[in-house]
């Protein structure tokens, strides 16, 4: 693991390159969201979570779920990178057979904890997992990434109570505030008000930041740790898009079928960033 922060900024332009690359064998897929969280997925796996890919099921390692279960490209991209599985496994994405579907399943993915893409059960998945662990005297923390469109379901929200209820306090909840969800933008939907003051009102140690900031990111998880008795709540306040300008500034970007050419040319943005930081030579 590593506080480094450049080696984090590499990291999530690798995830995104990731999520893509999958995405482009397929033809098509869940571009925006894989790529609003792709510096979240880079400070978990590159700095946080305590893990061990030769050993995906270890009891008392740290386990993330993303409820945001269509956020599974750049989701596989982070464990390929992190060692749990060969990289190009990846580009099987959502094809048949796969071990890499459209949205997460813990039964086929090594590194996936928990199965997830009935958007609004991730949570109360989660939350159970994490009183699991404290009632079994483990000091696993859980990470939890939702979407903000997905709060439009009452069921998070009773889950944020018991957790509260509960203490949980090795609970984390990123929430990946990127301002859309499927069919348009979230405050034109269903006005979720403030994400913030929301879980603070329900008992959480609360924080919001900008979500494409490895930094931001990184600093708010560990202020986290110094907080006992209440379970953490971190509004991540990101781009749906992040990373490729021309898909940050398409409207309708949660799912996409981008012309091969088109694709070709977002591998190559993501290609040539990572060259930037490598100092000109891209490493595969």
């Amino acid at each position: 693991m590593t506080n480094n922060v450049n080696a984090l900024k590499k990291l999530a332009a690798q995830i995104r390159l990731g999520a893509m690359e999958a995405i482009q064998a397929r033809g098509f897929g869940h571009v925006g969201g894989s790529l609003s969280v792709a510096d979240t997925l880079a400070v978990l796996y590159g700095a946080i979570l305590r893990v061990d890919p030769n050993n995906p099921k270890w009891p008392e390692r740290d386990k993330m779920v993303c409820s945001k279960g269509h956020a599974g490209p750049a989701v596989y991209a982070a464990l390929a990178l992190k060692g749990y599985f060969p990289y190009e496994d990846i580009l099987t994405l959502n094809q048949p057979g796969t071990n890499f579907p459209s949205h997460c399943d813990r039964k086929k993915t090594p590194g996936v904890d928990m199965t997830t893409g009935s958007l609004g059960q991730g949570t109360s998945l989660a939350v159970g997992m994490a009183l699991g662990d404290r009632l079994k005297g483990r000091d696993s923390r859980m990470y939890l990434i939702v979407g903000d469109g997905e709060l439009n379901e009452g069921q998070p929200w009773e889950a944020f109570m018991f957790a509260a209820a509960q203490k949980l306090d090795n609970l984390t909840v990123l929430i990946d505030w990127n301002k859309k969800q499927l069919d348009g933008f979230v405050a034109d939907i269903n006005d979720p008000q403030s994400f913030a003051a929301k879980m603070e009102a329900f008992g959480f140690h609360t924080q919001q930041v900008k979500g494409n900031s490895v930094e931001e990111v990184l600093r708010a998880i560990q202020a986290c740790e110094e907080v006992k008795g209440r379970p953490h709540a971190i509004v991540l306040d990101t781009i749906k898009g992040a990373g490729i300008k021309e898909v940050e500034d398409t409207f309708s970007n949660h799912s996409m079928t981008p012309k091969p050419e088109v694709i070709q040319g977002w591998v190559q943005i993501l290609r040539d960033q990572i060259a930037a930081m490598d100092g000109g030579v891209f490493d595969a």
